[in-house]
């Protein structure tokens, strides 16, 4: 198997973009994803001019790879209220759902999903819980291990930064792959809703 290293985060609009080539990528048995969280955005209130932004790169996104932003998202982020979005309760969530048996790619497209079509506020543990529990996950047990994941958490990020910085990753999303001793990254932005191109690719690369 060739092992992909996928530098996200659930907090990206290019990693949810993103989400059908992953799941390409996942459901080949020639690759194995080691998924490494970045710690995009520590929980904080986004600012107005910064909420702009965010719009301007969703309509590119959406654009680009045909991922579709629900209206109760958009709703969300242009609404005259306080705006907080956290990267890291998401990643512990993503964590405890891969560790309870949830496949990876699948917990994080609900995650994304959650965020990015019903707008939900992933800051708050009982809206994950309750996306937990809408995945079948045991309601006692995820709040068990919701509880203890959070150093875990923080230090998988941290090696994420430092193998980031050890590849020179920069962004969100990066896909790397060891193959033959080296790090060959991949130009997984040219295949945005080109799937059956992405596939002939990766098939290429095995």
């Amino acid at each position: 198997m060739v092992k992909t290293h996928y530098f996200f985060d659930p907090m990206c609009g290019w990693c949810y973009g993103a989400t059908e080539l992953i799941r390409i990528l996942a459901d080949s048995s020639e690759f194995e994803i080691a998924y490494h969280p970045g710690g995009m955005i520590p929980k904080r209130a986004i600012e107005p001019s910064f909420r702009q932004h965010i719009l301007h790169a969703d309509a590119q996104i959406a654009a680009m790879t045909n991922a579709h932003f629900g209206d109760a998202y958009k709703a969300r982020i242009t609404s005259a209220g306080t705006l907080i979005l956290d990267s890291y309760l998401p990643t512990q969530a993503f964590l405890v759902g891969v560790e309870m048996g949830i496949e990876a790619h699948t917990m994080l497209k609900a995650i994304q999903q959650t965020h990015y079509q019903e707008g939900k506020e992933l800051d708050k543990p009982e809206v994950l819980q309750t996306l937990a529990v809408s995945l079948n996950l045991d309601s006692k047990e995820w709040q068990t291990r919701m509880t203890k994941a959070k150093p875990f958490m923080i230090k998988l990020i941290q090696q994420s930064h430092t193998l980031m910085g050890q590849l020179q990753v920069s962004g969100f999303p990066t896909l790397i792959i060891e193959k033959d001793g080296q790090f060959i990254r991949l130009p997984h932005s040219a295949y945005y809703g080109k799937p059956t191109e992405w596939k002939t690719y990766l098939a290429s690369l095995v």
